[in-house]
């Protein structure tokens, strides 16, 4: 059995019986579970080379994971594999104050690289709404975003080099220190990958200056549309917000009455905007903003006037999800990417949908990069609700797509997804994906299954963008 092999790995953490394997069964997906043969936690580079080796061999499927806090089922386990856990490689093993780098393992939190770096001025920008128990390698595999990302970009924006252990026990390091690498970017095909063409043993990230000078606006709307029409006029400005984050009334009152921000619950919808850099950079863009709003109907604009507050703020946008688990126990969250422009319209077709299937949705969300996140109430008791539910949340993203946007802005596809990627992409392109796939994982252990749909699955479903048909699996080219 390949937990007896495993078990021979000096100093390996495998874990077999039912009971200690149960906290392993599921991801922020809560939906699906599985469990796994049996959980390795590994906290060297060479006992996941050895893992990875030794599951080839035995032709044994094999799962990463980190924290376990990715919503699209990425790192649910495979009945028949190994969950390989990399919790426990949680060290800072370099912080470059000059460099502006930090060099750390994938269980390193993703809050704990800023709390490293804060000393020396410096931050790590992607901040996740799970950036206190996310991992730093989940982010990678996920390019996890965060409420800053609109000026500071997704995860693969700020990771210079990392180490990746193939599925035959391999070890590459993609990326450089310098601004250019010669050859194919390696890295960034990685992040992203979502566990798909290794495992991630090493991330060396991007450090950025901490602003000499914040302030944080909360602007209220009297309509949905008016905020939403303010996003896209405040980046049509010539603006680009730290941070620029939506939220409608249902959302609003739900952080108001679990937390007490402070926010006005009389509103149907609330922006929070973040400006930084120098003190005169910041008054300038407030001024430019505020004539924004304004013109945009904003009913109600404040600013914080302390760093307390302003912290009080995004504690309750970052808690928002936990906030609206207190209405109701049950719900789904979807997450799609559309043009900033297109805002006031797929808003308005949500709520269409949502009123279709008789479910109500929330909405809180990455506005200034036009990264929705729906989240559906649905009775978990009641047998289908939660597969009516995905079917809702499905039908958005496929919204999503048809204006111009995407299925994912910062969650991965995992098996959540698996269906729109099929609307997302042609039959040539899921070709080259499964192709790339076959190049790093020719024997297809690494995380099956997820991100990236079967050619004959996407045929069944009827759904895939077609352009010349599906192709053939002997004509996917193999490298």
């Amino acid at each position: 059995m390949i937990a007896d092999s495993l078990r021979r790995i000096e100093g390996l953490t495998v874990i077999a019986d039912e009971e200690r394997l149960r906290p392993f069964e599921t991801d922020g997906f809560i939906q699906h579970r599985a469990l796994p043969v049996c959980a390795a936690l590994p906290h060297t580079e060479g006992q996941v080379s050895e893992i990875l080796r030794r599951c080839r061999e035995a032709a044994v499927p094999v799962v990463t994971r980190g924290a376990g806090t990715g919503i699209s089922g990425g790192a649910i386990p495979h009945a028949q594999g190994v969950l390989m856990v990399l919790t426990r490689m949680n060290a800072i093993h370099a912080l470059d104050p000059l460099a502006r780098t930090a060099t750390v393992g994938p269980g390193v939190r993703n809050l704990a690289v800023t709390e490293a770096a804060t000393a020396h001025g410096l931050f790590f920008a992607p901040d996740p709404s799970s950036q206190v128990v996310s991992s730093i390698g989940g982010n990678a595999a996920e390019n996890a975003g965060g409420v800053h990302c609109v000026k500071y970009g997704l995860t693969v924006h700020n990771i210079h080099a990392l180490r990746l252990v193939l599925a035959d026990g391999a070890v590459v390091a993609l990326g450089s220190r310098s601004l250019d690498a010669p050859g194919y970017d390696l890295l960034a095909l990685a992040i992203g990958s979502e566990g798909l063409l290794g495992a991630i043993t090493e991330i060396t990230v991007k450090l950025t200056p901490q602003p000499p000078h914040i302030e944080t606006l909360l602007a209220a709307f009297d309509a949905v549309t008016d905020a939403a029409t303010a996003v896209g006029e405040i980046i049509a400005a010539g603006i680009t917000p730290a941070a620029l984050e939506m939220m409608d009334r249902m959302v609003i009152e739900a952080c108001e009455r679990f937390m007490g921000a402070g926010f006005p619950t009389g509103a149907a919808a609330l922006l929070l905007v973040e400006l930084d850099g120098t003190a005169e950079e910041v008054a300038d863009d407030r001024a430019r903003v505020e004539a924004v709003l304004a013109t945009c109907r904003a009913k109600e604009v404040r600013a914080a006037h302390s760093v307390a507050e302003r912290e009080k703020l995004w504690k309750a946008r970052k808690g928002a999800f936990a906030a609206l688990a207190t209405l109701k126990p049950d719900y789904y969250t979807v997450d799609g990417t559309i043009p900033r422009r297109m805002l006031p319209e797929v808003l308005a077709r949500y709520d269409a949908l949502a009123a279709e299937y008789g479910m109500t949705v929330a909405n809180v969300f990455h506005a200034g990069d036009g990264n929705l996140h729906p989240c559906i109430f649905y009775e978990g008791g009641t047998p289908c609700e939660m597969e009516r539910a995905e079917e809702l949340g499905g039908k958005m993203l496929e919204i999503c797509v048809e204006v111009g946007g995407t299925i994912t802005g910062e969650h991965g596809v995992g098996i959540e997804k698996l269906k729109q990627m099929c609307v997302q992409f042609r039959a040539p392109e899921l070709a080259m994906f499964h192709a790339i796939k076959a190049a790093f994982d020719p024997d297809g252990i690494l995380n099956p299954g997820k991100g990236i749909p079967a050619l004959k699955r996407c045929a069944e479903w009827g759904g895939m963008h077609v352009q010349g048909g599906v192709v053939p699996r002997s004509e996917i080219p193999r490298f």
